[in-house]
């Protein structure tokens, strides 16, 4: 038997009772999260022009598209709000690293909009995506950012989507494992992208992608049944390196979700841009006023790809060590609204970012367990100060985002369209989204999936 059919076989062996008490926590967490950054996510300008382009392939009208007031196809609106859910940073990073809910938490509600399906349904299918992502990119060993051939959600986002989206749809065996092989032929993001508007849709196609290719199993389309191992699948294609098959099929042994787990991002950037924030921050509180700066050394790790000393956008300072480390210099706080152009070309961003020189040390590792951001600023008056960051708040090896600072984030998501009656009314249902029956289901996504410019007032 291949590895194909032994992962397909062990997933489709899972039950809701199968997951345990911690798993389940950790999930409806992570589906709160991936809604809320989505919602908050809904009228940034990439996802006005993806929404703009889908509202005109009249597709049947199924599932909604979170915070603009119509609905689409289940799969076109997993591709719009995957990308809604992405397009600020701000979903939880895993480890190794990779963006696991914003292919799997859209196409299960898609699904359960447009299909009937309960809280539990959605938390079981959700918590298998999670994990086949997740073991996908721990037995690749992909733990390394710089080292990484592909965006890793345009490749295991796909399969995570298909098998999200399998569970919902009842596949059997042979038809997940076909799935499966049609998604194997979806995969494939390119890093050039990362810093522009395209980098959103790498989730976002990994969820359209892996929930059409589900449902087209159902309806008896076919694909190679073992494409994990067979000559030129998907191990040998995007994972060369190495695939340590026994990490692979130890699928729930435990759920990757609970160890290592996951960390909450408090910050919409690029993970690793959290250390130079949470340095930045730290910095902010000891030397006073930026404005006052004379010179600011960043040392790190070896990270071209967040090495932009003066990034062309808003945006594209979410993937900027300079940027982020100087927002939080002068601000004492990094905020949504930190990434726009206006806030990028301000005066006192721009002369600050003239001020800074980042080293990339080589002698300091450059995966996001083992990496440290340190920060010196010399002040005009003659006065140095140093900061190490080994760690942003909840990441692994730190102690736990606790419950309160996570529900400041949701709030402060969700009350961008949502009064605060509303937002604690959603809070509160998805607390128990294992409890909700298929309408409560849908009576959730009616609070979010409103008209953005309207909902607001609406719900006052």
């Amino acid at each position: 038997m291949g590895i194909t059919q032994q992962i397909c076989e062990t997933m489709n062996g899972i039950a809701y009772e199968d997951l345990g008490a911690d798993c389940v926590d950790r999930v409806k967490r992570l589906i709160k999260d991936g809604l809320a950054v989505a919602v908050a996510g809904a009228d940034q300008t990439p996802i006005k022009i993806a929404v703009a382009q889908i509202a005109e392939y009249g597709a049947k009208p199924r599932s909604s598209v979170w915070g603009h007031g119509f609905k689409t196809s289940p799969v076109y609106a997993a591709l719009v709000n995957g990308m809604a859910t992405h397009v600020l940073d701000f979903e939880p990073m895993w480890s190794p690293p990779t963006h696991s809910v914003s292919p799997t938490v859209p196409v299960a509600f898609a699904l359960a909009e447009a299909y009937g399906y309960s809280g539990r349904q959605i938390v079981t299918a959700v918590a298998k995506g999670l994990e086949i992502q997740g073991r996908m990119q721990y037995a690749g060993d992909q733990y390394v950012p710089e080292e990484l051939p592909f965006h890793p959600p345009g490749v295991s986002g796909v399969v995570g989507a298909a098998v999200t989206a399998g569970h919902l749809l009842r596949l059997n065996t042979d038809r997940l494992r076909h799935a499966i092989g049609i998604a194997g032929s979806r995969m494939g993001t390119l890093l050039a992208n990362i810093g522009s508007m395209t980098k959103s849709t790498h989730c976002g196609h990994a969820g359209a992608c892996g929930l059409d290719a589900a449902l087209l199993a159902r309806r008896g389309f076919t694909a190679n049944m073992d494409v994990f191992e067979a000559h030129k699948g998907i191990i040998e294609t995007f994972y060369a390196k190495g695939f340590d098959e026994q990490r692979f099929l130890a699928y729930g042994k435990p759920y990757r979700v609970v160890d290592p787990g996951h960390a909450i991002k408090l910050f919409p950037s690029q993970y690793a841009t959290h250390f130079a924030i949470t340095a930045g921050l730290d910095m902010h509180a000891k030397a006073g006023d930026a404005r006052h700066t004379r010179r600011v050394e960043i040392r790190g790790p070896v990270m071209n790809y967040i090495d932009r000393p003066a990034p062309v956008s808003g945006l594209a300072g979410k993937f900027s060590l300079q940027y982020t480390a100087a927002a939080a210099l002068l601000d004492g706080s990094v905020k949504i609204d930190t990434f726009t152009d206006k806030r990028r070309f301000r005066a006192d961003m721009v002369a600050l970012l003239g001020k800074i020189r980042l080293t990339q040390d080589a002698s300091i590792p450059n995966d996001l367990h083992d990496m440290r951001i340190e920060i010196t600023v010399e002040m005009e008056d003659g006065a140095t100060h140093h900061v190490v960051c080994k760690g942003p708040k909840g990441t692994w090896g730190m102690p736990p985002l606790r419950d309160e600072d996570h529900r400041v984030k949701l709030q402060d998501c969700f009350s961008r369209v949502l009064s605060d009656r509303r937002v604690d009314e959603v809070l509160a249902s998805l607390d128990r989204i294992e409890r909700q029956s298929a309408d409560g289901v849908r009576g959730i996504l009616r609070l979010i999936a409103g008209n953005k410019k309207t909902s607001k007032a609406k719900s006052k």
